[in-house]
């Protein structure tokens, strides 16, 4: 095997790591900022690319918070409803049996994508969407009825997000049974570029359960 080849293997590939997931105090409301202990690692940082968004998470019985705060833009974001895969924002994968040993997705799987604007009569309002994972073996029954509240600021140099997803809208969300989560994330921006939890888009990771980390809900 070349060096050549040898470089393009992300270092990240022969591990899976589980990263804590902590269970908040109180349920955030508004536009609200997740704290510092929330705040998910920068794993791909370890191929290179700097991050440039901080996306932290946490759980209650009803459902996860996410926020997101991405900064460092020069241009305007590019968010169009009708072209999501292209735009620019965040993409969530949640797995809520954490299966791991698979290459097909499962109705347990779910594919979510939060834009900060692009939508409403002006287009800026914000956008959520679930989406169908290529490839999967059953699709979520929650595919067309996943929950996911979404609030979102644009500032001179990114933006702010956050949002909640209903364990109504997770099929399979239990959190006394199942406090393992298979978890993948990605914010993609035409200008900075991609940060991901992991693995990059190099790999199959929109549609690749194998692929994504473990979350231990705490």
């Amino acid at each position: 095997m070349s060096n050549a080849i040898i470089s393009q293997v992300s270092k990240n590939l022969p591990f899976r790591y589980r990263i804590t997931c902590h269970q908040l105090t109180e349920k955030p409301s508004g536009l609200f900022e997740l704290p510092v202990a929330c705040r998910l690692p920068a794993l791909s940082e370890f191929d290179g690319p700097k991050s440039f968004g901080d996306i932290r998470i946490g759980w209650l019985e009803d459902g996860l918070y996410v926020s997101l705060m991405v900064t460092g833009k020069k241009q305007s974001l590019w968010c169009r409803e009708t072209q999501l895969h292209e735009s620019d924002g965040l993409q969530l994968w949640v797995d809520t049996r954490a299966t791991h040993n698979v290459h097909r997705a499962s109705k347990f799987c779910h594919w979510m994508m939060i834009l900060p604007t692009g939508g409403g009569n002006s287009n800026d309002a914000p956008i959520a969407r679930t989406l169908k994972i290529n490839r999967s073996k059953d699709d979520s029954p929650m595919i067309n009825k996943a929950k996911i509240e979404v609030k979102s600021v644009v500032n001179k140099d990114g933006y702010q997000i956050s949002a909640f997803i209903g364990g109504v809208g997770l099929y399979g969300w239990n959190t006394t049974e199942h406090r393992q989560l298979g978890f993948n994330f990605a914010i993609v921006d035409r200008e900075l570029g991609w940060q991901t939890l992991a693995l990059g888009p190099e790999l199959p990771i929109a549609e690749d359960p194998s692929l994504w980390q473990t979350l231990l809900l705490t």
